[in-house]
């Protein structure tokens, strides 16, 4: 919480130009608290969602260190979050349709009305959401995640286009919106999946950027994965603009 004093040396900082102002390390966006880890100049963006995926925060937390961008670190390490007393999964807020499956599954039998106060709060929230997740035109969106019993198996139906170079390593995979991107990441020796569709409409970020059209990757690697979610990222850093 601000003290008076705090408001006071915010709003100087902001009348001086102050750097520190504009850099705040946590922020809370649609009732969700996210670390935030910025280095050098750039308009890329990264992220991770889900609070027990340690590896995806590890990794991204190393790379952020000496890479330039700005990343969004969900607090806390459950998979849900609360928001207004009520549980929901981060990654399926990003529409109003997404976050009422989400809600209703995770909180059995909701108040009707409760339900329509939290999603009308994401609704009026969701837009300075977006607007600190969605890059600048030309730039991406880099997502991390980590799975315990989900594959690329379970997105080659859903998928537009797949490239399958490690069919034994089914949980560790690529997953992008813009074609362009996958012409370049499927010559990775890596999984490959395109989705370039904005239906069906789960909520997810990955379908709101189809939708949008601003270029959205997500790589997926098995809990526990470090180096080889590090190599893909790194991968990644050499051969896509």
């Amino acid at each position: 919480m601000h003290t008076g004093t705090d408001i006071r040396i915010d709003r100087r900082a902001f009348l001086l130009g102050w750097p520190f102002f504009f850099h705040r390390d946590e922020i809370v966006l649609s009732g969700v608290g996210f670390r935030v880890l910025r280095h050098g100049h750039s308009s890329r963006r990264y992220l991770v969602i889900h609070g027990d995926e340690d590896t995806a925060r590890d990794v991204l937390t190393k790379y952020m260190s000496d890479h330039a961008g700005i990343a969004y670190v969900v607090k806390g390490k459950e998979r849900t979050v609360e928001i207004r007393g009520v549980k929901v999964d981060p990654n399926r807020m990003f529409s109003r349709v997404g976050a009422d499956f989400s809600i209703r599954g995770l909180n059995s039998g909701i108040d009707v009305e409760r339900l329509i106060e939290v999603l009308d709060y994401l609704d009026r929230e969701r837009g300075k959401l977006l607007r600190h997740l969605i890059p600048p035109r030309g730039s991406r969106l880099f997502a991390m995640h980590n799975n315990r019993d989900y594959s690329v198996q379970d997105e080659l139906t859903a998928s537009d286009q797949t490239s399958i170079k490690q069919p034994t390593q089914p949980r560790n995979f690529f997953l992008c919106t813009d074609p362009k991107d996958y012409e370049i990441l499927r010559q990775s020796p890596y999984n490959v999946v395109l989705q370039n569709k904005p239906d069906p409409d789960d909520g997810s970020l990955s379908r709101l950027a189809a939708r949008r059209g601003f270029r959205y990757i997500n790589l997926e690697c098995a809990i526990g994965e470090y180096d080889a979610q590090l190599e893909r990222v790194g991968w990644l850093d050499e051969h896509l603009p």
